[in-house]
């Protein structure tokens, strides 16, 4: 009798592992983007849900959905919101760290659940292809030259990973610059074209396309050795033909995340089948390209290396946002202070 009810528990046991291990979405599977489109986070988005379809990876679709509002705020706290919901997944960006950060939203990154890193987005420092800057140590003469505040900065939102090198630069070259948010990489990019701002600090596949055609002009990336990428962008030149910024006396290195979450209380089985799911498509051949047309950093993590990573990366944020003088609680600070006579 005890013989046959151990053998019945075992069968059970292994029965409801089986099933955890089966899972697999019911419903479409709608993946937020807390940023506005045409950037680097809605580019790769947009792409996931595309390799997934095409290469039928899983039965459901991919619906993406931008949320951008309060700087990413809106993405991240319906997120939040939807504890207990397996069929939503968000695409981060550095507003992962950046937006609660600076507006004292209610929300921190463990209160989702990390499913895997799928890369790191580089910054460059860009110009218009018709501005006399041709290097990195031009650029900053012409910022310290220029009358306080005249040199327009462009970036995606305020307060977040755009403006806090902005402020890192303007430390660089002891200048003041007018920063100018826009809703996402997509804007900026087409803000420097058009000449609405003089200098942007985007991704590569945000302004890959308007450097192909001659209407931007990459100076430098902000990391510590220059990229890989040898196949030509223009006639003339690869993204590994870039200099690092540090090696014009800019001393500012930045990388931002390009991962995927789910929602709280997610089952260890529905984040294994999620991460399998990621791991397909960073395998095909279309995501290579991507890594390269995007010059990205093709770097992966997942399971306690992610979150290990990640609480680095909060850290890293908080002392960049407290030198930058951005966090919620110096602004408030800021505001109350009695003005000057």
């Amino acid at each position: 009798m005890i013989r046959r009810s151990l053998t019945a528990l075992v069968l059970s046991m292994s029965a409801g592992l089986c099933a955890a291990q089966a899972w697999e979405p019911s419903q479409p599977v709608e993946l937020v983007v807390p940023a506005g489109t045409g950037g680097g986070a809605d580019q790769m988005a947009r792409l996931v849900a595309e390799l997934i379809a095409k290469h039928q990876l899983m039965k459901q679709p991919v619906q993406v959905v931008n949320k951008a509002g309060n700087s990413g705020a809106e993405g991240l706290l319906d997120m939040k919101a939807s504890r207990g919901n397996p069929h939503k997944l968000v695409i981060t960006l550095s507003n992962l760290f950046t937006t609660p950060l600076a507006t004292g939203t209610d929300f921190r990154w463990t209160e989702l659940t990390p499913v895997r890193m799928l890369a790191l987005d580089q910054f460059l420092l860009w110009v218009r292809a018709d501005s006399p800057a041709r290097t990195p140590a031009e650029l900053m003469t012409q910022m310290r030259q220029a009358p306080r505040g005249s040199v327009r900065f462009g970036g995606t939102g305020s307060k977040q990973e755009d403006q806090i090198v902005s402020v890192l630069l303007e430390t660089a070259a002891a200048a003041r610059v007018s920063y100018v948010p826009l809703k996402g990489g997509g804007d900026v990019a087409r803000a420097l074209a058009a000449g609405e701002v003089d200098v942007t600090v985007n991704n590569p596949i945000e302004a890959e396309k308007l450097w192909r055609e001659g209407k931007l002009r990459p100076l430098c990336v902000f990391d510590s050795r220059p990229l890989e990428y040898r196949e030509k962008v223009t006639t003339t030149a690869a993204w590994a033909d870039l200099p690092t910024c540090m090696s014009f006396g800019i001393p500012v290195q930045y990388l931002m995340l390009r991962g995927i979450f789910t929602t709280p209380g997610a089952t260890p089985a529905q984040v294994a089948y999620y991460s399998e799911l990621l791991e397909k498509v960073r395998a095909l051949p279309e995501w290579r390209r991507f890594m390269a047309q995007g010059a990205f950093k093709d770097e992966s993590l997942a399971g306690p290396a992610f979150t290990a990573w990640l609480e680095r990366a909060e850290s890293f944020h908080r002392v960049l946002m407290r030198e930058a003088r951005l966090l919620a609680s110096q602004q408030a600070q800021q505001a109350a202070a009695p003005a000057k006579p």
